[in-house]
């Protein structure tokens, strides 16, 4: 089992900015670019508990904003599991976390999110 905890600080930089930018783009009722910042927070931080973790409870808070009780109701579980199965290193790599997708399939990463992450093969594959 593969075991992650900390995000490197290259990482975390660009998670960080992918939540204000979710901030900045609700704030100006862009809910299309928020919900889209989210996700990209979601497949930065998806290998890291913490990050993870906060990345649905995000979207959460978000279905409830705008009154989406699918996505307030996918979130739920997401929430009580990402965090934990993050921890022990089994995650759906590239899976954008909204109640949209199935929580476990794995998805294609975007270049640029493959590129901070640092990922040179195509990793549509369930870590474990």
């Amino acid at each position: 089992m593969k075991m992650a905890f900390r995000m490197p600080v290259t990482i975390k930089f660009h998670y960080r900015k992918e939540i204000q930018d979710h901030q900045e783009y609700f704030r100006k009722k862009d809910y299309i670019r928020s919900w889209n910042s989210l996700e990209r927070s979601h497949v930065l931080g998806q290998a890291y508990p913490l990050q993870h973790t906060y990345s649905h409870w995000l979207m959460l808070r978000f279905g409830f904003k705008i009154r989406n009780l699918r996505e307030v109701m996918g979130q739920i579980p997401r929430l009580l599991v990402g965090g934990i199965k993050s921890f022990v290193g089994v995650i759906p790599v590239g899976n954008t976390g909204g109640a949209n997708v199935p929580p476990l399939r794995p998805m294609e990463i975007a270049p640029d999110l493959k590129q901070i992450l640092n990922i040179k093969t195509n990793s549509s594959n369930v870590q474990s």
